[in-house]
């Protein structure tokens, strides 16, 4: 996978509004249409085309604008896609170094190919996963001593 492919799509003011607008027309699609399975067929008013796409595409899309629409930078990643170290490190936000103790100490799963460290997709989102119920589960640990001392 090339490192293009993980260059995040960070939106300015004028798409974020754009993103937040369709996001609405999306989510209203999905929620009027529930039940429907396969093909989302979409018309581009421009020329009046009908693109047919697979309804998982257009679930995906609702996130991603969702993303968009908050302001934040998106990239897509295939989930059987074999990360280097460092691309896997950029995604966590973490120094390379910190991310290789993560992979020694089994935290995430990897290959190596020769002298290289490979890591899928998946299983790096597991990790992402796994630490944010971690944390979840720490701030209402906090959040119940903090009440029970009578701080909040």
């Amino acid at each position: 996978m090339s490192s293009a492919a993980l260059r995040a799509v960070q939106p300015d003011d004028e798409d974020v509004v754009t993103a937040h607008a369709a996001l609405n027309r999306v989510k209203a699609y999905l929620h009027d249409h529930p039940d429907e399975e396969g093909d989302v067929r979409v018309r581009v008013e421009e020329n009046d085309d009908v693109l047919v796409l697979p309804r998982a595409a257009v679930e995906l899309f609702a996130q991603i604008l969702a993303y968009m629409a908050a302001g934040h930078g998106v990239s897509v990643v295939p989930a059987d896609a074999e990360l280097t170290t460092q691309q896997a490190a950029d995604l966590l936000n973490v120094s390379r170094p910190y991310l290789i103790g993560l992979l020694e100490a089994g935290e995430i799963e990897y290959r190596k190919v020769g002298k290289h460290r490979r890591i899928k997709a998946a299983s790096l989102v597991e990790y992402m996963r796994n630490d944010d119920q971690r944390r979840r589960r720490a701030a209402d640990e906090l959040s119940a001593l903090t009440q029970e001392m009578g701080m909040a």
